[in-house]
């Protein structure tokens, strides 16, 4: 039988059948060799080398240094603004960033504020008035409906915070006025929400004390969108007035009359 199979494949293999599929395998190298040359220059296109110094200064120098790279919140937004900065701290990776554990495939939704203590000392506040919910299976998260978007009262949008909880889940910093199964607590911008963490669920991978924070689309039916989805995310440039899109911040951003360039990396849905 297998002999049978192997004489076929040879009355298949004509030499014109051969060429077309070694052809075809040469063909999908140079595409592959092409998308993985394309994803280097877009990331060397969109990082300067400057960040990646800014992350091992953070990692490695002393409290001078760190807090030379730190954005300081105000109590007021930036003057046009309507969100206040949610925490003190480095912001080291940018709305739409390609740097690991990201890709330009795949960038960051949102912006990572690193603190410079440890777990459970920095705190996180309301960026916006809104509604927080709290859902029962989440150990470091919550999320404020904001019923009419500032800059686009059309719609309806949601502000995501995350890793606020040591890391291993059992110490949570999310303060005790949102428990788990909170839905729709009304909250004032400045409110405080609780205190920055490094869990990172069940991944092995650890992470430095941080917020994450991201501005999620509704998805048309009242309910926040998959945040994990880079095109369910708006850029929270104009909101802060803080230039945090990767394409246009700098280093160490803070207020600016025009936090969005032209060059900025949006989202499909253009946000």
């Amino acid at each position: 039988m297998s002999t049978n199979i192997i004489q076929r494949v040879r009355e298949w293999l004509t030499p014109g059948r051969r060429a077309w599929i070694a052809f075809a395998l040469l063909g999908a190298a140079v595409l592959c060799i092409a998308a993985l040359g394309y994803r280097a220059v877009r990331r060397l296109q969109l990082v300067d080398p400057s960040r990646d110094q800014a992350f091992i200064t953070w990692g490695t120098g002393d409290e001078e240094d760190r807090l030379a790279l730190m954005t300081i919140r105000n109590a007021e937004p930036c003057p046009g603004a309507p969100f206040i900065l949610p925490a003190d701290g480095f912001i080291g990776l940018m709305y739409a960033d390609p740097r690991s554990p990201y890709s330009p495939s795949r960038p960051h939704q949102g912006i990572d504020i690193f603190s410079l203590g440890g777990p459970g000392l920095t705190p996180v506040y309301a960026a916006y008035d809104g509604y927080v919910t709290r859902e029962p299976h989440w150990t470091s998260s919550l999320i404020i409906r904001v019923p009419q978007d500032p800059l686009d009262p059309t719609r309806q949008i949601w502000l995501y915070y995350t890793h606020m909880a040591d890391r291993t889940g059992e110490q949570v910093y999310i303060s005790d006025e949102f428990p788990p199964g909170t839905v729709d607590k009304f909250v004032e911008r400045g409110t405080l929400l609780g205190y920055t963490g490094n869990y990172n669920g069940n991944s092995a991978r650890g992470v430095w004390v941080h917020l994450h924070f991201s501005i999620i689309r509704d998805d048309g039916n009242g309910n926040y969108s998959n945040e994990l989805d880079f095109n369910n995310s708006i850029d929270p440039s104009r909101y802060l007035g803080i230039p945090v899109n990767i394409a246009c911040a700098p280093v160490v951003p803070t207020c600016s009359a025009e936090p969005l360039c032209e060059e900025a990396v949006l989202s499909a849905s253009g946000g």
